[in-house]
C-alpha cells in the first residue's frame, strides 16, 4: 500500500481566476455592426454562441448597433479565435432577404 493520498476526480487543483488573467494574455472578442442582420439574429446568436441572457445579449446588440462593435467576450487568446469563427459560421439572417451571411467580429488583445 502507498502512503499517498488517493486523487479522485472531485481532488483538481482549484483555480484562481485572477492569476490566470495575469498570467495569461487576455482577448477580446469584438462584433462589428453592419446593416444586414436583424436585433433578433444578433441577440439569438449571442445567446446561442456565448450563454448570453437575453437581457445581456440585447444590450449587447443595442451597443453594437449604437457605436458599432462590441466586446461580446474577454477570454484567452485561443477560445476567442474560435469564438470569432463561430460568429463568422453563424449564416445569414433569414428575417433580411438581402442578407448574404454572418456578421464580422475580429479579436483583439485587451489592454
Amino acid at each position: 500500500m502507498s502512503n499517498l493520498p488517493e486523487h479522485t476526480s472531485d481532488s483538481y487543483l482549484e483555480v484562481d481566476e485572477e492569476l490566470v488573467s495575469a498570467l495569461v494574455p487576455m482577448y477580446h472578442v469584438v462584433l462589428l455592426d453592419d446593416d444586414d442582420h436583424s436585433y433578433d439574429y444578433v441577440i439569438e446568436m449571442l445567446m446561442d454562441l456565448f450563454g448570453h441572457s437575453e437581457r445581456r445579449a440585447y444590450e449587447m446588440a443595442c451597443e453594437v448597433d449604437a457605436r458599432k462593435r462590441v466586446i461580446v467576450e474577454t477570454t484567452y487568446k485561443e477560445r476567442a479565435e474560435m469564438k470569432c469563427r463561430q460568429i463568422h459560421a453563424y449564416g445569414a439572417d433569414w428575417r433580411i432577404p438581402h442578407c448574404k451571411g454572418s456578421m464580422s467580429a475580429n479579436v483583439e488583445p485587451a489592454e
